[in-house]
């Protein structure tokens, strides 16, 4: 028994689907781009046209333009498509330039580096 019909578009397992359309792809490292899906294979493989890096950190966002994109399948995690009838972002969401997010990633990633720090040190105590 199968649960698609002719009609329903929506449950296509082939990337065939999304040519042309602006994507969303999450990297296996974390990383999350956004372009147009120009072209893909068996492998998963994809171009993206367009390319940018979304980067965010807390409430601050920045899209750094990367142009023409090949990703190779195997650091791909998802790939969704981007609704371009909806805001992208939720409003409360503060774009800034590449060098600010730079900045703070680099504070956030200094603020984790500390808390790890601290609870090595706190080890010795022993609260269970």
């Amino acid at each position: 028994m199968s649960w698609a019909g002719p009609d329903d578009i929506f449950l296509s397992t082939s990337l065939a689907t999304y040519l042309d359309k602006k994507l969303i792809v999450l990297l296996r490292d974390g990383r999350k781009l956004l372009g147009l899906l120009r072209s893909f294979d068996q492998f998963a493989n994809v171009v993206l046209e367009g390319a940018c890096e979304r980067v965010i950190v807390g409430n601050l966002y920045c899209d750094i333009p990367l142009g023409l994109y090949v990703i190779r399948g195997e650091n791909v995690v998802l790939i969704g498509e981007m609704d371009s009838e909806k805001e992208e972002l939720p409003p409360h969401m503060t774009a800034v330039s590449a060098a600010e997010i730079k900045r703070a990633q680099k504070a956030e990633r200094e603020a984790t580096d500390l808390k790890g720090s601290m609870r090595k040190r706190m080890e010795f105590l022993d609260f269970d």
